[in-house]
């Protein structure tokens, strides 16, 4: 497999230049930077497993933080840590020559509360009980990032290339709560041209506004007087109330809201105990929608039924910004040179213990489709008229600040539920090291491309001047005084961290984190009875 895709690219390399481009890259570069991917697969697969065992959510990824940024700093790379108030947030820079494009690649690096899943075993078993875990598959990323990136790096060395990579994390991005503080820093004023990459069960990337949200990420607080709750309740006057209040109010609205937005919440705090009437309640919600204008009205309507949620409860509120996500719009001169990388890479291939255990998985959690992995790159298609509600990612406001786009790589398996413990059952398995080896290279060549072809760089820049930002522009949510919620999940990780901690991967003595369980490869069938 390894040869055959190196030569594919030597062979075809000249037929991928981006229509109109008026410049392309070296006959051998994408061959020299795919072989320089295929070389470094071991490296890719530990980073992906490490990753894989650190579990940790969002402003508490500290030690995928500590071992990123060793490894980077190892190669060369500069590190700058705590960006933007973020403990977890940092940037790797690595510049050759002078002048030259500044390519920047990130990836989220955050999991999924109660996701703990013991990694190849295709039914609920999880390493830790109530743990967190991958459940959304961000350990993956930024293996894929970083030996692109040092794939790219040795061929610029080598052919004395100027330019500059900047390797950055998505910190606590199921929280909407990094990259927004990452732009309002400015972390992307001096970036031409920026890559995403997220995980998916297919080889893929988009232009234009795909289907999706922005969204707000806002926490109420309710103030009121604390009672006992039996002897003099007359007396009180319930917090608690006011976000019940709220929530009913807020339930009564949603039917005169637009059918495109999304809202959901939480009681972040509902008292203390029962018998005090509870003085502070807080409530969570995300309010999505598709547009910065509905995404600021639809905040007004939640400030509103809050307002109205006090008065009747006698209580006072307030409010805190705690994320946020501005509505996506990715670069389309970009997203073609990505796509004809895409082409000539294709999907992995797949072995028939791949497909059986993909199948097995697919049959035990009742999934959409059973028919295992894709096996073909879909074909493109350009931007739905009509874009459908659905999930936020704060790589919106990077794509509002830079050109941008997204490269999805097959790591996982089609039809499992997202953001849950089955989507944790294959990525720290041969499934996701072969789709973070697929998507690195199109990452790798596509990185060549913005490096190499002036014109491509332009139009892009041209695109997102004429184009996205015509007649829109970037409105932020975050006020100056706004801080990351770094307080969120820290009860959680200390609760969890010590014996999430027995188990992380040891690759000085095992192959693979399976090795290290002991996992067979695969494992098929269904969950044993009890």
């Amino acid at each position: 497999m390894i040869r055959s895709t190196s030569a594919m690219v030597a062979a075809a390399v000249l037929a991928l230049t981006v229509p109109g481009s008026a410049q392309a890259a070296p006959g051998n570069t994408k061959a020299e930077v795919v072989r320089g991917v295929e070389a470094r697969a071991k490296l890719s697969q530990v980073i992906n497993d490490k990753l894989f065992s650190f579990a940790e959510l969002g402003f508490h990824e500290s030690e995928t933080e500590r071992y990123l940024t060793a490894l980077l700093e190892k190669e060369g790379f500069a590190i700058e840590r705590n960006i933007a108030g973020l403990p977890t947030g940092w940037t790797a820079r690595w510049t050759h020559g002078s002048g030259g494009p500044v390519i920047a690649l990130g990836s989220d690096i955050d999991g999924i509360p109660k996701a703990s899943q013991t990694p190849g075993i295709p039914w609920r078993q999880p390493m830790v009980d109530g743990a967190p875990g991958h459940g959304e598959g961000h350990n993956s990323g930024q293996a894929m990032n970083i030996v692109a990136a040092l794939a790219v790096k040795d061929w610029m060395v080598r052919t004395n290339t100027p330019g500059t990579l900047l390797i950055w994390p998505g910190v606590a991005e199921e929280q909407l709560g990094g990259k927004a503080y990452f732009v309002r820093e400015g972390v992307f004023k001096s970036v031409d041209a920026a890559i995403f990459s997220h995980v998916s069960s297919q080889l893929s990337t988009s232009w234009g506004q795909p289907n999706g949200t922005g969204m707000i990420s806002v926490e109420y607080m309710f103030k009121g007087e604390s009672a006992h709750s039996a002897g003099a309740p007359w007396r009180g006057k319930s917090a608690l109330d006011g976000v019940i209040a709220m929530a009913n109010g807020w339930d009564m609205r949603r039917e005169h809201l637009r059918p495109e937005q999304r809202s959901h919440y939480v009681v972040s705090d509902g008292g203390d105990q029962p018998n005090v009437v509870p003085s502070e309640a807080k409530i969570w919600f995300y309010l999505r929608e598709q547009s910065f204008d509905a995404i600021a009205k639809m905040l007004t309507v939640a400030d509103n039924v809050a307002d109205g949620a006090a008065k009747m409860t006698d209580t006072s509120v307030s409010r805190r910004i705690l994320g946020s996500a501005a509505i996506q719009h990715f670069n389309r001169p970009m997203a073609e040179a990505a796509q004809a990388n895409i082409k000539l890479v294709g999907m992995p291939k797949w072995d028939a213990d791949d497909q059986a255990f993909a199948r097995a998985v697919q049959a035990n959690i009742g999934a959409t489709v059973k028919d295992g992995l894709e096996t073909v790159v879909d074909a493109p298609a350009p931007p739905p008229k009509e874009p459908k509600s659905g999930g936020s990612d704060d790589i919106g406001d990077v794509s509002w600040t830079v050109p941008t786009i997204t490269i999805r790589y097959p790591a996982n398996i089609p039809g499992l539920p997202g953001h849950n413990w089955a989507n944790a059952i294959a990525m720290a398995t041969p499934i996701a090291h072969k789709g973070v080896q697929a998507g690195a290279k199109v990452m790798a060549m596509t990185v060549v491309d913005l490096l190499t072809k002036p014109k491509l760089l332009a139009d892009a820049k041209a695109y997102f001047r004429d184009v996205q930002t015509k007649d829109q522009q970037y409105i932020p949510v975050l006020a100056k005084d706004d801080a990351p919620a770094v307080w969120l999940n820290t009860d959680i990780m200390a609760r969890y961290k010590p014996d999430l901690a027995k188990r992380y991967y040891d690759p000085e003595r095992y192959g693979t984190y399976l090795e290290q369980l002991g996992v067979k490869w695969p494992t098929l069938g269904s969950e044993p009875a009890k």
